[in-house]
C-alpha cells in the first residue's frame, strides 16, 4: 500500500469516528447555551422572552437529557409564573394602549394581539419578538407611546388629506373609460384590478413627470390610500359618478389586490367595472 493512500485511509476513519462525535458536543453546546439564556432572563425577569424560550424546541430537548433532569420542575414552575406574568402585562399594555389612544384623538378597536384605527389601518403586535406590525411595517417597539405614533403618523397620510369623493370616482371613471377605449372595450366590461391600479396611478402623474421620469416628482399614491380613499368614498354615499355611472369592485383571488369594500371589510378585488344606474 502506498504510503499516501495508507495516510488517507487513516485519516478518512478518524473522521468518521469523529463526526457523531462531534455532532453530540455541538449539541450539548446549543444546550448548555438554550440554559444560560433562560438563567439570564431569570436573572432580569424578562418573562417575555422567558415564555417565548420555555415554548422553544431546545426545552423538550433539555427534557429528554437525563444529566439536566434537575431543570423539568424548574421549567414547570417559571411557565405557570411567566402565564401570571404575562396575563398582567397583557391587561396592563391594552389600557394604556387604549388611554393613549384616546388622550391623541384615535378611534382604536384592541382585539389582542391584533388592533384597528379607522379603516385601513390594521397592526399587530408580537411580545415574543417585540414588534408591532401596522399595515405591514414593522415597528421594533411594543411600546404603547410609539404604537399610538406611527398609526397617528399613518392616519394623517390616509385620513388627513384633502378627499373629495365626486372627484374621486369621477377620476376613477376616466381612467376605467381610456382603458376601454385603448383596449377596445366596450364600457361595462370589467378590467383587471391590477392593471387599472397602474393606469390610474399614472394619470395622477403631473406633464412634468410623464416627460422625463424624473423620480423626484413622482407622486406617489399607495395601495393603502387607494383603499381608503374607496372607504371614503363609500363613506360619503354619493351614489355614483357626475355622468350617472356605478363602479362594482368583484372579488377573487388571482392577481387580486387588497382593498377595502363598501362594508369597511379588507377584501381581495380581481377586476373593476362601471356600469348606468
Amino acid at each position: 500500500m502506498q504510503k499516501e493512500t495508507f495516510l488517507e485511509d487513516i485519516q478518512q476513519q478518524l473522521n468518521d469516528i469523529l463526526r457523531p462525535f462531534q455532532r453530540e458536543v455541538n449539541h450539548q453546546q446549543r444546550l448548555a447555551d438554550f440554559l444560560k439564556q433562560c438563567a439570564r432572563c431569570v436573572g432580569r425577569d424578562d418573562f417575555l422572552r422567558l415564555e417565548e424560550l420555555l415554548g422553544a424546541k431546545q426545552a423538550e430537548q433539555v427534557a429528554a437529557e437525563a444529566a439536566l433532569s434537575g431543570c423539568m420542575p424548574l421549567f414547570s414552575t417559571l411557565r405557570e409564573y411567566v402565564k401570571d406574568q404575562v396575563e398582567k402585562y397583557r391587561l396592563q399594555f391594552n389600557s394604556d394602549l387604549s388611554r393613549l389612544a384616546e388622550e391623541a384623538g384615535l378611534p382604536i378597536k384592541i382585539d389582542f394581539p391584533r388592533f384597528s384605527v379607522l379603516k385601513g389601518i390594521d397592526g399587530e403586535i408580537s411580545f415574543a419578538t417585540r414588534t408591532t406590525t401596522i399595515n405591514k411595517k414593522v415597528l421594533k417597539s411594543i411600546d404603547p407611546r410609539r404604537i399610538v405614533t406611527q398609526a397617528m403618523r399613518l392616519k394623517k397620510q390616509l385620513y388627513d388629506r384633502p378627499f373629495d369623493p365626486q372627484a374621486f370616482i369621477d377620476r376613477l371613471f376616466d381612467t376605467y373609460s381610456a382603458i376601454c377605449r385603448k383596449d377596445n372595450l366596450t364600457v361595462g366590461r370589467p378590467i383587471p384590478i391590477q392593471h387599472f391600479y397602474l393606469e390610474y396611478v399614472i394619470s395622477l402623474q403631473s406633464k412634468t413627470f410623464l416627460i422625463n421620469m424624473d423620480k423626484s416628482k413622482f407622486r406617489g399614491y399607495s395601495l393603502d390610500q387607494f383603499g381608503v380613499d374607496l372607504w371614503r368614498y363609500y363613506e360619503a354615499k354619493i351614489g355614483g359618478t357626475s355622468s350617472g355611472m356605478m363602479m362594482q369592485l368583484r372579488p377573487g383571488r388571482n392577481n387580486s389586490l387588497w382593498l377595502i369594500d363598501s362594508d369597511g371589510e379588507r377584501r381581495q378585488i380581481t377586476s373593476i367595472a362601471f356600469q348606468e344606474k
